[in-house]
């Protein structure tokens, strides 16, 4: 075993340095450890050229391959003035010089590998092996040679070895490297589940959706690596600095040595001036965040999203699906024609929703089969999506319409009698649907959709992370609107609004000089995404199109992340300003010394390479979760305080998060008005 280690640090990272470092010791030894000349001071002096040859080779040739692609780097800086002291004598320099820069690279790979630690705990979680139910037996395969569509056997203390739904059997699963979160979530019939979380009871058959590099885990893993290799803003502006600042130094150096004729004070010059913690600094702060964000199920999509997001001064979010839980139910159901009752109306409204994608289609749909209605072998003959008015239907000869006031307009159908129906109704919280045949008004169905119970908590924690403004975007009845904003503190309410309207309010916003983040799926509110400063997509554990799509993206259906998120975008910058500035001082104090005297070129070298520790251990501080960071437990947290629901009912401690993964826009604007109502909640 010793054995085996002592060879993977000859043959790794620290290979350079250890040689030339053994070098550099033998040379001493034969000068003698006190400096004092031995009988042979050659052999001293040829031991300390190797050390400094064998450290300074891979430094040279790093050089001439930054000068063939046009860029003067560190390293020129270094071979430079290392070779100078080999010419003029100084070998000890030239060794030190060079084997500092070699130590200091080694460690700086080992810690930057240390801040990768996210990916690499993802990549380590990904399933080898599944059992697969073909014929039915068993078959062990390799994770990759399952087939989509097959079935999938999921035992306890197993890895999911793919996305998929489960078929048949109950059990829990641990989610955490997916979507970040700590407790294990109970998983039924109809449930979804994903490649590299581990079941830890129970026994699940799953039917596999995504497999291989198709499967949430292997996204994520593709989207980390892109996103720490992406540079953000000022990291691009280091490097436009570090190209004129490096030659800039050279020619310093330069100057120096032909107005003193001091070359071992124009190369110590070369090596005080050599900005590597300052190049270093920007890099190792955003690899570091954005790996602690992929732990706490955090995507961040790059260095310059992540800088912006630490500017966040105003925060959009959806009402359906985000502020509340996106699953409403069916409360009311009017009848104001004579000659149908509740249940012709429901079945009426029922079968025109059923061939739609509406949201609010759901409800109606599932009331009606535990009513014994059979809505989906009764479908309509045409089904017409109206964006932002409801449903129109061909049922049996008629033309069927479910929607709001302007949908009843469009189609002729006089509401007058309906009016008071539907502002108790929207005063009470609820989202009322005319139902006509014919241009016959019929009745009002209403469904209600639950306040999430962190939403009133994700609200105080962002102007607690410094967002001084969050605003609710809804298609949604103004008096519906009111009371879900009244009931989870939002700043303003902006209701009654289509998918264009809430492009118009993130832009109206940032004329006002917010820096704005819009949540929303990643599809439906495509628009005003693209438009804001910052898209978020929530619950992006179940769409793959939210995680390539949005700048940031919480992979658990849980509010509680997005101040998570702005908290660490903001650490992060800070980390990185830290950095500038203590890669500047150090710099500016070298070159100090280095002109006034004191400060050899050994000794700058060391300084030099401990900065850059420095920068690198203040970045890998992000690697650590804050203590004011580490939220209660959602669950815990939803039993602890929970919301009142607008409709007066007490919020109840869910089990377990809905099916639905991600956001829905669509049920925003059925309700919407002819208008854009502003309403100040607070």
């Amino acid at each position: 075993m010793t054995r085996t280690r002592a060879g993977s640090w000859l043959r790794g990272r620290w290979a350079v340095p250890i040689v030339s470092g053994a070098l550099i010791a033998a040379s001493f030894a034969v000068h003698g450890l006190a400096g004092n000349r031995s009988a042979n001071p050659l052999a001293g002096d040829a031991l300390m050229i190797a050390a400094a040859l064998v450290a300074g080779l891979p430094i040279v040739l790093a050089a001439i391959k930054a000068l063939r692609s046009r860029v003067i780097g560190i390293d020129l800086l270094v071979s430079v003035a290392s070779i100078g002291a080999v010419i003029v004598g100084e070998f000890w320099e030239a060794a030190a010089v060079t084997f500092l820069f070699a130590v200091g690279g080694a460690l700086e790979n080992a810690t930057l590998n240390r801040t990768r630690s996210a990916l690499r705990e993802l990549v380590r979680v990904a399933p080898e092996v599944a059992v697969v139910l073909r014929e039915g037996r068993q078959e062990e395969v390799a994770a990759s040679g399952v087939r989509t569509g097959e079935t999938v056997l999921v035992k306890n203390g197993a890895k999911v070895p793919v996305d998929g739904t489960v078929l048949e059997g109950t059990g829990t699963i641990d989610e955490a490297a997916i979507t970040g979160e700590s407790l294990p979530v109970e998983k039924l019939g109809g449930d979804q589940v994903f490649a590299g979380t581990i079941a830890t009871g129970g026994f699940l058959q799953v039917r596999a959706t995504d497999v291989g590099a198709d499967t949430t885990l292997a996204r994520i893993i593709h989207r980390v690596e892109d996103a720490q290799d992406a540079k953000a803003k000022t990291a691009r502006f280091m490097d436009r600095f570090s190209a004129w600042y490096t030659p800039g130094i050279i020619a310093l150096s330069l100057a120096v040595g032909l107005l003193t004729k001091d070359t071992e004070l124009a190369l110590t010059l070369l090596v005080i001036g050599c900005p590597g913690a300052l190049v270093i600094s920007i890099p190792v702060s955003v690899v570091a965040g954005i790996g602690r964000g992929a732990r706490d199920g955090i995507l961040i999509k790059g260095g310059e999203f992540l800088e912006t997001s630490a500017r966040i001064s105003a925060v959009a979010v959806d009402k359906t699906g985000t502020l509340t839980e996106g699953r409403p139910e069916l409360t009311d159901v009017e009848v104001l024609h004579g000659g149908w009752t509740a249940d012709e109306l429901l079945g009426l409204a029922a079968r025109a929703e059923a061939g739609s994608e509406h949201p609010l289609a759901r409800p109606l749909v599932e009331a009606a089969a535990q009513r014994g209605m059979d809505v989906s072998g009764r479908l309509a003959a045409l089904t017409e999506p109206v964006a932002g008015k409801g449903v129109l239907a061909v049922l049996d000869g008629q033309r069927v319409a479910v929607g709001n006031r302007r949908l009843m307009e469009a189609e002729g159908v006089q509401i007058g009698e309906a009016t008071a129906t539907l502002d108790r109704l929207s005063a009470e919280g609820r989202t009322a649907m005319l139902v006509a045949a014919d241009t016959t008004l019929l009745g009002v169905v209403a469904v209600a959709d639950r306040v999430r119970d962190d939403a009133a908590e994700m609200v105080r924690r962002l102007h607690s992370a410094g967002v001084h403004k969050v605003v609710m975007l809804t298609g949604d009845d103004e008096r519906v609107a009111r009371a879900v904003g009244a009931a989870v503190g939002v700043d303003e309410v902006h209701a009654g609004l289509l998918p264009e309207d809430k492009l118009n309010a993130v832009v109206h916003l940032q004329r006002e000089g917010e820096v704005v983040a819009m949540v929303g799926d990643g599809v439906n509110d495509a628009p005003a995404l693209a438009t804001a400063n910052i898209g978020v997509a929530m619950g992006a554990a179940g769409t793959g199109v939210a995680i390539e799509t949005a700048d940031i993206a919480l992979m658990a259906d849980d509010l509680l992340k997005l101040p998570r998120a702005i908290r660490l975008a903001r650490r992060t910058v800070s980390v990185m300003h830290q950095n500038i500035l203590i890669a500047l001082v150090t710099v500016a104090v070298l070159l100090t010394g280095v002109l006034v005297g004191g400060v050899t070129m050994a000794v700058g070298m060391l300084v030099h390479e401990a900065s850059v520790l420095v920068v690198i251990i203040n970045a890998m501080r992000l690697l650590r979760r804050k203590a004011n960071d580490t939220w209660t437990d959602t669950a815990a947290l939803r039993h602890a305080h929970p919301t009142p629901d607008p409709l007066g009912r007490s919020a109840r401690h869910r089990a377990r998060p809905a099916g639905r993964a991600g956001l829905t826009a669509a049920g925003d604007v059925e309700q919407a008005d002819a208008r854009t109502t502003v309403v100040h909640a607070r």
